[in-house]
């Protein structure tokens, strides 16, 4: 099974399963992981803002426009800052790091 890892916001790295076809945000979900995902992946908050790994960004999928919209909402946003409801687990992203931001903002509520 893939897996991947996320770094903390006190910097632990924390490796996981992470089967195919879920969200990154479903796969913090899935291991306690503390992202909120106040949407549910509907594309309509940044709460599951994520920063994936310069070495990781290339092989990703570009965003969509809906997702760069939500992104420009997000707290502490980087160049490879990425919404974790609209990155989904391939074989090709099997060993994917991502970085919790420092904090999110929820502009929904």
């Amino acid at each position: 099974m893939p897996k991947m890892t996320f770094v903390e916001r006190d910097g632990t790295r924390r490796e996981v399963s992470a089967p195919l076809g879920l969200s990154v945000l479903e796969v913090a979900h899935k291991h306690g992981v503390d992202i909120e995902g106040a949407c549910e992946g509907s594309l309509a908050c940044s709460t599951c803002h994520v920063i994936v790994d310069p070495a990781w960004f290339p092989k990703l999928a570009s965003p969509t426009e809906d997702e760069e919209d939500m992104l420009d909402l997000a707290f502490g946003l980087e160049k490879t800052s990425r919404l974790g409801c609209q990155l989904v687990m391939t074989e090709a992203l099997d060993g994917l790091v991502v970085r919790l931001p420092a904090s999110t903002r929820n502009a929904a509520g």
